[in-house]
C-alpha cells in the first residue's frame, strides 16, 4: 500500500512535539512590567494617546499568547508591545522637556537658563533613544523576515522531497511519527541483506528527505513474512535493518541519530495466507520520531 500524502515536514515547527506551555514568555512579563510603570508615569499625562496605543498592543500580544502560548508569533508582539510602551515613555519625556525648554524661554535669570540647557539634554537624549529603538525595531522585521524565508525554502525543500518518496514508498503518520515503508524486493534480493543497485538509488532519496529533519531520532525497522523459523528471519530482518542504516549514513544521515532494529515476523501489516500479503510484510520501515506531515 502507498499513501498519496504530498505534505512537508514539520521542521521549525514543533521540534519537541510537546504541547506550548501556557506560562507568559520572557518577552511577555517584560512588557507586562514596562505597562505597569508606564501606567503610573508622566505618560499618563502627557502622552495617553501613545500609552492607550501601547496598551492596544500589549492586550494583542496577551491574545495571541492566549491563542498560540509561547509561540513567536506571541513573542514578537509581546517585544512589539513593550517597545511601544517605552516609546510612549520616551515621547512623554520628549514633551516634558519641550515644555521645560518652552518655560526656560519665558525666563532671563541665569537658573532658568541652566534648567532650559537641561531640557534641551533630555530632548537630545530622548531622541537618542528613540533612534535607537527605532533602529532595533527595523533590525528585529529584517531578522523575522530573514528566518520567514529560511522556513519557506527549508518548507519547500521538503516538499520536493518528500514528492519523490511518494513514487515509490509508502509516507504516512501514526502514533510514532512520519513512517517511511520500503517493500523489501524493491531493496533485497532473497534471503539476502546486501542492497540491490536500484535500492541505493532509491535510499538515496530517502536519506535527502531525512537530512531535512535535522536532529530527530530516526529508527529502521525489518520485517518478514512468517515463512522459516523465527531465529532466522530475526537475524535477517536485523541485517536489512542494519544495511539500510549503514547507506542511509553514508549519505549524510547523522549516525548518531541512526538505530536499526530487526522485528523478524512480528507486527505483520497483512495476512501472511496469499503471496501479495507476505511481500507487503517483507518490509523495511524508516520511523522519524516526533515529525509528522502537513
Amino acid at each position: 500500500m502507498k499513501a498519496r500524502f504530498i505534505s512537508v515536514f514539520a521542521l521549525a515547527v514543533a521540534l519537541t512535539g510537546a504541547c506550548a506551555s501556557r506560562q507568559p514568555t520572557a518577552e511577555l512579563v517584560e512588557a507586562r512590567t514596562a505597562y505597569q510603570r508606564a501606567s503610573t508615569g508622566p505618560a499618563v499625562k502627557a502622552n495617553p494617546a501613545g500609552l492607550y496605543e501601547a496598551k492596544q498592543a500589549l492586550d494583542a500580544a496577551e491574545r495571541k499568547q492566549e491563542d498560540k502560548p509561547g509561540s513567536d508569533d506571541a513573542k514578537n508582539l509581546a517585544y512589539i508591545a513593550d517597545r511601544k510602551i517605552k516609546l510612549a515613555e520616551a515621547n512623554a519625556r520628549l514633551l516634558l522637556a519641550q515644555t521645560e525648554e518652552q518655560n526656560g524661554r519665558n525666563t532671563l535669570a541665569q537658573t532658568q537658563a541652566n534648567q532650559l540647557n537641561q531640557a534641551r539634554g533630555q530632548v537630545e537624549q530622548a531622541r537618542t533613544q528613540l533612534d535607537q529603538q527605532r533602529a532595533q525595531m527595523q533590525l528585529t522585521q529584517q531578522q523575522l523576515d530573514t528566518e520567514r524565508k529560511a522556513r519557506e525554502e527549508a518548507d519547500k525543500r521538503a516538499k520536493d522531497a518528500l514528492d519523490r518518496l511518494n513514487a515509490f514508498a509508502s509516507v504516512k503518520d501514526d502514533p510514532r511519527g512520519m513512517v517511511i515503508t520500503l517493500s523489501g524486493s524493491v531493496l533485497f534480493e532473497t534471503n539476502k541483506a546486501d542492497l540491490m543497485p536500484a535500492a541505493r538509488a532509491r535510499l538515496s532519496e530517502v536519506a535527502q528527505a531525512l537530512k531535512e529533519v535535522e536532529g530527530r531520532k530516526i529508527n529502521v525497522l525489518g520485517f518478514t513474512d512468517n515463512v522459516g523459523n523465527d531465529d532466522y528471519n530475526k537475524q535477517l530482518s536485523q541485517k536489512r535493518a542494519e544495511s539500510v542504516r549503514s547507506f542511509l549514513v553514508s549519505q549524510g544521515v547523522r549516525e548518531d541519530l541512526v538505530t536499526a532494529e530487526g522485528r523478524g515476523k512480528s507486527d505483520p501489516v497483512a495476512s501472511n495466507a496469499s503471496p501479495e500479503g507476505r511481500a507487503n510484510n517483507r518490509r523495511v520501515e524508516i520511523v522519524v520520531e516526533g515529525a509528522n506531515k502537513k
